[in-house]
């Protein structure tokens, strides 16, 4: 591997790492300003870093080709730079525009964090330079300012208007615990969540099947639930109470309402997963995941046939519950298994994808990690 001394031709001041993230429950909430439970995983995204005098940044990944981009302070305000380093020009610009006093940098990366399989590797890495810079330049800001800036930057400068959710868990996520986070004023409290203390396993089943949400697909759903939240004169979804469900649907034109039906059920569904886990029941969630997924896939429509079939092999394998986590339209689902069939239900699923004429997914156990921090 190349050191950044071979890149750079000095030594990284610091090692950061930001980790991916999976959603346990509250997936298309967070702009409608509801309510999350993500936990963060074992898999980062990791910088070395130096601050540089002359306003460029160079940035190299060990994923890439193995050239060096250079950017000018003129290239990050232009906000023309593509491809995967608009992530983290898009943080410098961020922070820039936010009036802090920054300069350029060198920033080699690598990741273990899949890309395009619905587990934040995009927050992960912009937040993974968000906490480098402000430890770099002695910003002294906050793990929620920090996560602001990152969203900030992948809805003005990448250009998807996603919510708070995947920055604040990569953040603010602690290691044995789900993260229940109120995306409206960002109170948020740590659950516990020890799975193995509970004889259970946490399966994350990446599909490869791959999903880009700059497409266009993501900002329409979005779109609709604020026109939706428009005819019901509401700031958010999440005003409308699950006894009135059924009322404010009737407001509303066919189109928009499995949208909004979606994002109330599962409000409801963090509200009584955060329930169990506090009781101590996280075997609990299983019909809540398997629910969740249900909407995501007849109300929401952002699942896909792999995604699907993950969820259908999973809990006829044994599996207390699946369903999809991420943006949809690919990426992974994860299984709650007994962890004495962890290694059954992992199987079921490759050989129901391969009698499918799918590619075998990826499967790893997830266990809740740390957020963002250095680690040198």
């Amino acid at each position: 591997m190349t050191t950044f001394h071979a890149l750079y031709g000095h030594q990284p001041e610091g090692e950061w790492a930001a980790p991916g993230r999976v959603n346990l429950i509250g997936e298309h909430t967070d702009y409608n300003l509801g309510f999350v439970l993500p936990i963060a995983l074992a898999q980062t995204v990791r910088v070395q870093a130096r601050r540089r005098t002359d306003g460029r940044l160079r940035l190299h990944s060990a994923q890439g080709d193995g050239t060096v981009t250079e950017l000018t302070a003129e290239d990050l305000a232009a906000g023309t730079v593509t491809g995967w380093a608009r992530y983290p020009a898009a943080v410098v610009r961020a922070l820039l525009e936010a009036g802090h006093r920054v300069g350029g940098a060198d920033l080699s990366f690598d990741s273990d964090v899949p890309t395009g399989a619905g587990l934040s590797s995009s927050a992960a890495l912009e937040c993974a330079v968000a906490v480098a810079y402000d430890d770099l330049y002695g910003l002294g800001l906050g793990e929620q300012e920090l996560a602001l800036l990152a969203q900030r930057a992948e809805n003005r400068f990448v250009g998807v208007p996603c919510g708070v959710m995947d920055q604040m868990a990569s953040m603010c996520c602690r290691a044995g615990a789900a993260l229940y986070l109120d995306t409206r004023d960002l109170s948020a409290r740590q659950v516990p969540l020890d799975l193995a203390g509970a004889g259970l396993r946490l399966l994350v089943m990446d599909t490869r099947v791959k999903h880009d949400l700059a497409d266009g697909a993501y900002a329409q759903l979005r779109a609709g639930c604020e026109r939706a939240a428009e005819l019901l004169g509401l700031p958010a979804l999440r005003e409308v109470p699950l006894s009135g469900l059924d009322e404010a649907l009737s407001r509303l034109p066919d189109e928009l309402r499995p949208l909004v039906r979606h994002v109330v059920t599962e409000d409801d569904r963090v509200r009584r997963a955060v329930a169990l886990l506090d009781a101590g029941d996280p075997a609990g969630l299983g019909p809540i995941l398997t629910a969740g997924h249900a909407s995501l896939r007849d109300d929401y429509r952002v699942s896909c046939a792999e995604t699907d079939l993950a969820v259908v092999a999973a809990v006829a394998a044994g599996a207390l519950g699946a369903r999809m986590t991420g943006g949809g339209f690919g990426g992974s689902v994860i299984a709650l298994v007994a962890a004495d069939t962890a290694e059954a239900v992992a199987g079921s699923v490759t050989q129901a994808f391969r009698s499918a004429g799918h590619t075998a997914p990826a499967i790893h156990q997830a266990e809740p990690a740390s957020g963002a921090r250095r680690v040198s």
